[in-house]
């Protein structure tokens, strides 16, 4: 299995693996070939059958990933590789630009949302951006474990823990919005801060921190449609109440 951490050194060089998945053979062979141009291992996935036995036979650090692949605007694709791999970086590319489009991106479990036509120095850009931020080991806040209202987490290897024993394994971006909340526990961050804690994409607009929260928010709250532990300050951000112990 390929490791969730990458060498810094590999950002720029061939040790990145990258499977684009496209319906549209230009398109495949246009961002294959620019990414193999600048060290990166790209390989295409034609179809779905294509797609599941190159994932099946190698590991890659990220995913170029149309959400109309496949011709059936079949969006649950998306989820379904998200929840096999939570360590696999994913960019997810579609025709729309609406707001829309990009939530329904990011709510399937992307890391990034490209509208197209996009320059191909663009997409070369966020996946470097992206793996970057994956090779950076443990800082002293992603090293400590927290107690709140029951809950554990070990910002080492992102484990919560729920009150009544279960454990859920937080992807990065909610490991690290999570990490901001209890960092700044009875305190409101707005939703730039939140993006700058998060590392997302500078670009990308403010409501996917609504998304990360809304599905961390689904792991937290007994009721997330009424929730307790993160609550929204409108037109400003979020508070988190609970009281915050670290060990």
């Amino acid at each position: 299995m390929q490791s969730a951490l990458l060498d810094m050194s590999s950002v720029d060089n061939q040790l990145i693996r990258v499977l684009v998945a496209d319906d549209d053979p230009e398109m495949r062979t246009a961002i294959v070939d620019f990414l193999e141009r600048h060290g990166v291992q790209a390989v295409a996935a034609a179809d779905r059958q294509e797609l599941d036995r190159h994932l099946a036979e190698h590991d890659y650090h990220l995913m170029v990933l149309d959400l109309q692949f496949g011709k059936a605007n079949d969006l649950t694709l998306l989820s379904e590789i998200r929840s096999k791999s939570e360590s696999l970086a994913i960019i997810s590319t579609g025709r729309g630009r609406d707001e829309i489009d990009r939530v329904v991106g990011l709510e399937l479990g992307a890391d990034d949302y490209l509208a197209k036509p996009f320059g191909l120095r663009e997409l070369l850009a966020r996946i470097r951006a992206i793996l970057r931020g994956r090779t950076l080991q443990p800082s002293g806040t992603e090293r400590r474990r927290y107690r709140f209202a029951g809950w554990r987490l070990d910002g080492r290897t992102r484990r919560l823990t729920h009150p009544l024993g279960g454990v859920a394994t937080l992807s990065r971006s909610e490991c690290a919005l999570l990490i901001a909340f209890i960092e700044a526990p009875q305190q409101m961050l707005s939703r730039e801060q939140l993006l700058q804690a998060t590392r997302v994409h500078g670009d990308v607009f403010d409501r996917s921190i609504d998304v990360q929260v809304l599905r961390l928010r689904r792991k937290l709250e007994i009721d997330p449609s009424n929730p307790k532990l993160i609550r929204t300050e409108r037109g400003v951000g979020y508070v988190f109440t609970a009281e915050v112990e670290t060990f």
